[in-house]
């Protein structure tokens, strides 16, 4: 297995509404900002992860490929899933050995529509879609299974909108207040809030990683796992896909300093922290996670990054970065880094 390491991360200033930018103009700062750390322009490989359905409009990836320029000539793949999973292609790609290098972007302006009727298509067409709810309504009857506390719920939400307002990357939210539900037990501010944004991470193999960056953040393990979409086939209260994901990626081989967990609703990190068999002075989402914002479809790749960063920056040893994708914590990618 080859030494693969994130050598660069760049995010944009993520906003709540839409600021006019086109997807191609809402990537191109991060893409110049790894270019620029890293001093390369051209890279073996290059992966994107972005949804057609929530552009409006089918190959959207497409015409964000502008903000890559057309020469030089690149070796390019597309997944139609977070920003992580085009990581994940992008990681094995490299363990081909034929290339060093690997660009890895995500996007998505969640302004344009309304995220909850976009995510409802993901569901089964046939038994889900027909029941007329949506992620929200699922994740209700998720919280209601685990029977969470809601004194419990609602520190988690203060605490990342707190160390949201320290990143200025996320966005700006103030404490939680009011007790009307959004859908019961769930309140709004239980809800990773609509966000416009995207993200960049370059890797690199061996020796070229210690070239490129002073401190890589070496990924140790990657791995994910699946669940049935269909919920009657799950115990909503626990996240099996994500703790398999978490043995075979090595999780508990060692401490774990910092964790940036996918968490698109307050419930869904006790079951997380539980399921990753989290230490318990591992620090969750210091960045804010996606409570503080959530740009669809780069979410994922961002907590990767982010993690990435402390290993980077110094600030930590060994990290873990988590991405999920379909309905109730369905589909779950870790990866974790060290120094």
């Amino acid at each position: 297995m080859r030494e693969i390491a994130v050598v660069a991360f760049a995010q944009t200033r993520h906003s709540a509404v839409d600021e006019g930018q086109s997807e191609a103009e809402l990537i191109l700062p991060p893409l110049e900002e790894v270019r620029a750390a890293t001093g390369l322009r051209k890279f073996g490989f290059t992966c994107s992860g972005s949804c057609d359905y929530l552009a409006g409009a089918p190959f959207s990836f497409v015409s964000a490929l502008d903000a890559l320029g057309a020469w030089p000539p690149i070796s390019e793949s597309h997944v139609e899933m977070d920003g992580a999973w085009a990581l994940y292609e992008a990681w094995v790609r490299l363990q081909h050995g034929d290339v060093d290098s690997a660009l890895v972007y995500g996007f998505g302006k969640s302004s344009q529509g309304d995220v909850r009727e976009i995510m409802t298509l993901q569901l089964d067409p046939y038994y889900l879609a027909p029941l007329g709810l949506d992620q929200v309504s699922f994740a209700a009857l998720q919280a209601s299974a685990t029977g969470a506390d809601r004194a419990e719920l609602d520190e988690i939400v203060r605490r990342s909108r707190a160390d949201g307002r320290a990143n200025p990357y996320a966005l700006d939210l103030p404490d939680p207040e009011g007790k009307d539900a959004e859908v019961e037990p769930l309140r709004p501010y239980d809800i990773a809030p609509a966000t416009d944004g995207a993200a960049a991470v370059v890797l690199a193999a061996g020796d070229l990683a210690r070239e490129l960056c002073e401190r890589p953040a070496w990924i140790t393990g990657i791995a994910h796992r699946i669940e049935p979409h269909y919920l009657g086939m799950r115990d909503l209260a626990r996240s099996i896909s994500a703790a398999d994901a978490a043995r075979a990626a090595g999780v508990g081989k060692g401490d774990v300093d910092v964790a940036e967990l996918h968490v698109q609703f307050s419930h869904e990190e006790l079951i997380l922290r539980e399921a990753l068999e989290l230490p318990q002075g591992t620090r969750v989402n210091p960045s804010g996670g996606p409570l503080a914002a959530n740009p669809v479809m780069a979410t994922g790749l961002i907590r990767i990054g982010e993690a990435a960063g402390r290993i980077m920056d110094g600030t930590a040893g060994r990290v873990l970065g988590h991405a999920t994708s379909g309905p109730c914590l369905q589909h779950n990618l870790v990866t974790v880094m060290e120094a």
